[in-house]
């Protein structure tokens, strides 16, 4: 089976999830019948600017064009550099004839004619839809919601990131049987520290002690959607509460808010305890942070979902969540989490007191939340290779 993956924009977040499902795939797929070497059994078709990184080095990158967005613009005008992506995509692999699969990963204008085109020669398609919703902020945000309602339309088999958005396309009238839920579960780290990390993973003990006094971890590109006013205000509550009890148990905790700060968004005076890193957070340095945070904390006012919460039960790490979206599906309130009305400060600044004030009762949640990941991530598999075998006919 071959598996081509089509993400055309440079989106870094699109190609981390892109990364994730092609570097989990078998790289090679048998003897190769045009010449010496293995058959490749992943490859992505991407554009040339693409973070290579990302990729394992047995997933063949094949680069027809450079985009520089989603296609919302005079580039997706290029009907020369539409064509060649569609040769390269359409292009026959002598070996496996009947047995490709076609996934796009993410969002880009061109996608709707792909789609459509390919559909015609009877090639299966996948189409992954993030945002049903698009968050507030977008750009193109009316041209997203019809080119989603298009891309549903198509005949293509959907997948989503939240049983809600599934029910809600069944509800809708898309057959049961054309919309897959499968979790998002990836990181936000190279291949490179993919493999130095499951090294780390398989010798150290899970139970490894985190920074002391206790860390709440924001992390992210800071947009407006995501309610770090929200945060900030929680927190300066919680800073109140605690003067005016004379309270010790979390006097001396920490808010760090890792993520470069979007442009447009301003934000208030930080309050006592905060700590702000606005910048590009690289790979090692976001990885230490989720080994020593205490909890992951994910205000979102209208988000869809997010790969973070499953990033943190893999470091161990319990998670705060607004009910955006398919947010509260990742979390076990109780068991892995908190989950709180999306603006609702008090509520936030109560669940971060109780969450910094327990430490045993977080490494019991990191421990169920380990356990989360870990049963995700073969439900992930399962259904995508369910998904693909049956799309191919067998």
């Amino acid at each position: 089976m071959l598996i081509t993956y089509v993400l055309l924009s440079p989106t870094f977040g699109m190609h981390q999830y892109t990364a994730d499902l092609a570097n989990r795939r078998p790289s090679v797929d048998g003897p190769n019948p045009d010449g010496p070497g293995l058959q490749p059994a992943t490859r992505v078709v991407t554009t040339a600017n693409a973070p290579r990184d990302r990729y394992a080095a047995g997933v063949e990158l094949v680069t027809p064009l450079t985009t520089h967005g989603t296609g919302f613009s005079r580039e997706g005008l290029d009907i020369t550099a539409y064509r060649r992506v569609l040769a390269a995509i359409a292009r026959p692999q002598p070996a496996t004839p009947d047995r490709r699969i076609l996934h796009f990963t993410g969002v880009h204008a061109w996608n709707v004619p792909l789609v459509y085109a390919l559909r015609r020669r009877g090639l299966p398609v996948v189409h992954t839809l993030h945002d049903l919703d698009p968050h507030r902020g977008v750009r193109f945000a009316g041209a997203i919601r019809l080119w989603n309602r298009l891309i549903i339309r198509s005949g293509a088999h959907i997948i989503v990131h939240g049983r809600c958005y599934r029910d809600r396309l069944i509800a809708a009238g898309l057959a049961p049987d054309r919309v897959t839920f499968v979790p998002l579960l990836h990181g936000f780290w190279g291949h490179e520290a993919e493999v130095g990390l499951a090294a780390l993973e398989a010798q150290e003990d899970p139970a490894h002690t985190r920074a002391q006094p206790p860390v709440a971890l924001f992390f992210g590109r800071i947009e407006e959607y995501k309610g770090i006013d929200t945060l900030l205000a929680a927190w300066e509550q919680l800073e109140q509460r605690r003067g005016a009890a004379g309270s010790s148990d979390t006097a001396e905790a920490r808010l760090v808010i890792a993520g470069r700060v979007a442009p447009g968004v301003a934000l208030p005076a930080l309050p006592r305890g905060v700590e702000l890193r606005d910048r590009r957070i690289a790979d090692a340095e976001g990885i230490e942070l989720f080994r020593q945070a205490s909890v992951l904390v994910l205000p979102y006012r209208d988000g869809t979902q997010s790969a973070l919460p499953a990033v943190a039960y893999r470091f161990g790490l319990p998670v705060i969540v607004a009910t955006s979206g398919a947010l509260a599906e990742y979390v076990a309130p109780g068991k892995t989490g908190w989950v709180v009305p999306p603006g609702d400060t008090p509520a936030l600044a109560s669940a971060l007191a109780e969450a910094l004030a327990a430490p045993n009762h977080l490494h019991e949640m990191g421990i169920a939340g380990r356990l989360w990941y870990h049963q995700m991530r073969a439900q992930e598999k399962a259904a995508l290779d369910r998904l693909y075998q049956q799309l191919i006919g067998h």
